[in-house]
């Protein structure tokens, strides 16, 4: 596998994500600017967790697949969250999302045996 227009879109989308979804937690929460910022990332959120299911190993999915699913379900539920004011709910929801969404499957695409890995190993040279 190599990398394709669809693995930068969804590398950059998840990099972009990781860094827009830091400063939002970092910010005061329930301003506009607030609101503003956390719709792009869930947008870039969608994006990453949408298009991986075009990036395939052999033509099949892998487990890694279902974080896409759950992270999708976990953004349609601390949106209606948020918007019947359960922001407890949401704020859980979101971190939640943040962690295992991008931080885990991050470290995942970073296994020696994933494009990803090999290409950071490589350049770090310790594979």
């Amino acid at each position: 596998m190599a990398f394709t227009p669809l693995i930068l879109v969804h590398a950059g989308a998840a990099g972009a994500a990781l860094l827009l979804g830091g400063i939002t937690f970092l910010m005061k929460k329930g301003t506009a600017r607030h609101r503003l910022l956390g719709r792009g990332w869930v947008l870039l959120m969608a994006l990453v967790a949408l298009s991986s299911f075009w990036i395939q190993t052999s033509g099949h999915w892998s487990w890694i697949h279902l974080l896409s699913v759950a992270t999708l379900a976990g953004l349609a539920r601390a949106i209606y969250a948020a918007a019947h004011g359960n922001i407890r709910e949401h704020r859980g929801l979101m971190q939640k999302i943040y962690v295992g969404g991008l931080l885990l499957a991050g470290l995942f695409t970073l296994l020696p045996s994933r494009l990803l890995g090999q290409l950071v190993w490589h350049a770090v040279g310790l594979i």
